[in-house]
């Protein structure tokens, strides 16, 4: 009896050691990593574009000038449903590129997971190391994407609006996209990471052990 409750303690690891693993994963293949974050933040930044460029277009239309407003009115409906169409293109890119980048992982380290496995690690932990890393992945690539695409936006505006632009800024509605779109790039890194991560869990020991890398 007292065996089998040493055994449970050694499985059953606590959330914040698959956090360091996974902390030390992103470390020691970094290049990867910055491949993985560069996706979604380029993904994110043209969302957030978009968005921005939205906000912008809805506030010189409710408060701009009479002629701007005429402009922007012929041209809304379609340039929307075009947007709409490439924002949904460039994401489903981003998670894919995750959904391949996670799954070489999982074949770099398949040595990596048969040990954890042999030395007693359940599949809920190895799981958790992969979606972590993914969380990390897509929190920081949606914040700097966020940056990005409304920080792009905004100089384009200014350029061509001027002072016009600083009296009709949305802010509000600026930091609510940019609120969404990091939700949204999480979201995605995190489902992104759910194929990968329950075929690292499913992982024989003795056939990760096996494999050539």
């Amino acid at each position: 009896m007292e065996n089998n409750k040493k055994v449970e303690k050694q499985l059953s690891l606590p959330l914040r050691n698959a956090f360091q693993m996974s902390l030390r994963s992103l470390k020691i293949r970094f290049g990867r990593s910055i491949i993985v974050t560069m996706s979604i933040l380029l993904g994110i930044a043209f969302l957030m574009s978009v968005l921005t460029n939205n906000a912008f277009q809805i506030a010189l239309m409710e408060k701009g000038p009479e002629n701007i407003k005429i402009i922007l009115q012929k041209s809304a409906g379609e340039m929307r449903t075009r947007q709409i169409w490439l924002v949904t293109l460039s994401l489903l890119v981003c998670t894919v590129g995750i959904i391949n980048s996670m799954l070489m992982s999982v074949t770099e380290r398949s040595r990596e997971i048969g040990t954890m496995k042999c030395l007693g690690a359940l599949d809920k932990f190895v799981m958790e190391i992969f979606l972590l890393e993914s969380f990390l992945h897509g929190i920081v690539g949606s914040f700097l994407g966020a940056i990005v695409g409304s920080g792009v936006m905004i100089i384009v505006y200014l350029i061509q609006y001027k002072g016009l632009i600083i009296t009709i800024f949305p802010l509000i509605k600026i930091l609510k996209y940019m609120a969404f779109s990091i939700l949204l790039g999480t979201i995605l890194a995190i489902i992104g990471a759910l194929y990968p991560a329950y075929v690292s869990a499913r992982m024989e020991p003795a056939e990760a052990m096996r494999r050539e890398v």
